[in-house]
């Protein structure tokens, strides 16, 4: 008992602290974006990308959160994202979007320090993250509940104070999840550090890793990229590769899968909170980065056999 309150002790300042970094990247887009729909600019660039997002069954306006989640961060996207009006079916093929592709500038200068092709993984996290919208959008059920994470008030927005009255209560609303989310993932964190229960957990997995294509070797460093994900992933995996205990070809194989379906407990968390179904978050990644390991496999023995 003492362990856990000491782990919930030194998770709060440093849950504070990521919540605070996080915030202040999110609430200006916030802002921002409420901003650009009040002055119509969201519905003028609509029109220019409408021909194109409609074949993944978006509006043309949402490329914005996109573009946010694939160059910031997946909380960045949310921000955005909430800040718009969306059905949930698009929320859905969105946040997917987004899980497949996103802070794209560091996370992969991580995996290019572990190995792999940094353009490479670019293109690939890119095109996968369309893969996936044309996939969702042809399986998913066609409805119109709408994406409402923050229920506001039935009157149309008319006035710049009642917009900034409506961000802050959704602002309020969003922060006190996100801290609570961060808070508990800190825990979780620091408890398996304490134990050092890493390694343990990841001995049952080692027959996953043939499913998934990867080493035996691999089994650590999935584990370690989702639950932690791939920053403290990389760091792992470096160490490793500098000790020779998994070679550039595996820690490749790696990087390739967890471009797909990385920090799987906190984005899960995260996005269910938000009100996107965990069976799609889950089963969409897991797929693609089935489809991306397999088919690389599959790819280099063509070659080789030319």
């Amino acid at each position: 008992m003492y362990r856990i309150i000491k782990c919930a002790r030194l998770a709060y300042p440093k849950g504070i602290k990521t919540t605070v970094w996080l915030l202040k990247i999110m609430l200006p887009i916030s802002l921002f974006v409420r901003l650009l729909q009040y002055w119509g600019i969201i519905d003028w660039l609509a029109t220019f990308l409408n021909s194109i997002f409609k074949y993944i069954g978006l509006p043309g306006s949402s490329a914005i959160v996109f573009i946010t989640g694939a160059t910031l961060t997946t909380y960045a996207g949310i921000a955005v994202m909430t800040s718009m009006a969306l059905t949930l079916r698009q929320a859905t093929i969105l946040s997917l979007m987004m899980l497949l592709c996103h802070a794209l500038p560091m996370e992969c200068a991580v995996t290019h320090k572990t190995g792999s092709s940094f353009i490479g993984i670019v293109l690939l996290r890119i095109s996968m993250a369309f893969a996936a919208a044309f996939y969702l959008n042809w399986i998913l059920p066609v409805h119109t509940v709408p994406f409402e994470l923050i229920k506001t008030s039935s009157n149309a927005i008319v006035t710049l104070p009642i917009l900034l009255k409506e961000w802050c209560y959704s602002s309020l609303k969003l922060s006190a999840m996100i801290f609570i989310i961060i808070y508990l993932l800190m825990v979780l964190q620091q408890f398996l550090e304490m134990y050092h229960l890493m390694r343990p957990l990841s001995r049952p997995l080692i027959p996953l890793m043939k499913v998934f294509g990867l080493s035996p070797n691999s089994a650590y460093l999935w584990l370690v990229g989702n639950t932690l994900g791939i920053s403290y992933g990389g760091a792992v995996m470096f160490d490793l590769l500098k000790s020779g205990n998994i070679s550039k070809s595996e820690a490749n194989e790696v990087n390739h899968h967890l471009a797909m379906n990385h920090s799987l407990l906190e984005d899960t968390c995260v996005f269910a909170a938000i009100g996107i179904g965990v069976g799609w978050i889950i089963s969409t990644r897991l797929l693609f980065a089935l489809i991306v390991v397999w088919g690389r496999k599959l790819f280099n023995c063509i070659l080789h056999k030319k």
